[in-house]
């Protein structure tokens, strides 16, 4: 009952029920059944492949429409996103710190060891957002880190 309850419910993305996207047409709610519901006292059994053929016509255009919704759906997140995003572009020669990951991070130092590491000079940008690293002593860092992990050091 709760899996035929959300096949049949429309979702806020595509105003549209998963039901609906598959086989062209609205199913019954289970009230429908035992209840009379104007869909069912005017069902005429004469005419359900007729209405049947023409829901499966319309259905291109239904699966089209929703589509569209969901790339508007899609749009609005992305926007709500990007308003919360401070870029941090940080130039060649920059100092910066790097955020001490799990992996690397000291054991016996604890809770109380340092959360940042470095400083770093910005040595290349491979693209936005993305640094190559080396240490004070011109030694290369493996590989290649993020913004998001790195901070602006003041001397």
């Amino acid at each position: 009952m709760v899996l035929w309850s959300y096949n049949i419910t429309p979702r806020s993305t595509t105003g549209e029920s998963p039901f609906m996207l598959a086989y062209g047409y609205e199913a019954m709610k289970s009230v429908e059944v035992g209840v009379g519901s104007l869909r069912r006292d005017l069902f005429m059994e004469g005419n359900a492949e007729v209405n049947m053929r023409l829901h499966l016509n319309l259905l291109n255009e239904a699966i089209m429409n929703s589509q569209l919704k969901l790339v508007a759906y899609q749009q609005r997140i992305a926007r709500y996103f990007n308003k919360k995003v401070k870029s941090m572009p940080y130039k060649v020669e920059d100092l910066v710190l790097k955020k001490v990951m799990p992996n690397t991070k000291i054991t016996q130092h604890g809770v109380l060891g340092a959360n940042w590491e470095g400083p770093y000079i910005v040595k290349a940008i491979l693209w936005k957002g993305t640094y190559c690293l080396e240490d004070l002593d011109d030694k290369l860092i493996p590989r290649a880190w993020n913004a998001e992990h790195l901070r602006k050091y003041y001397q």
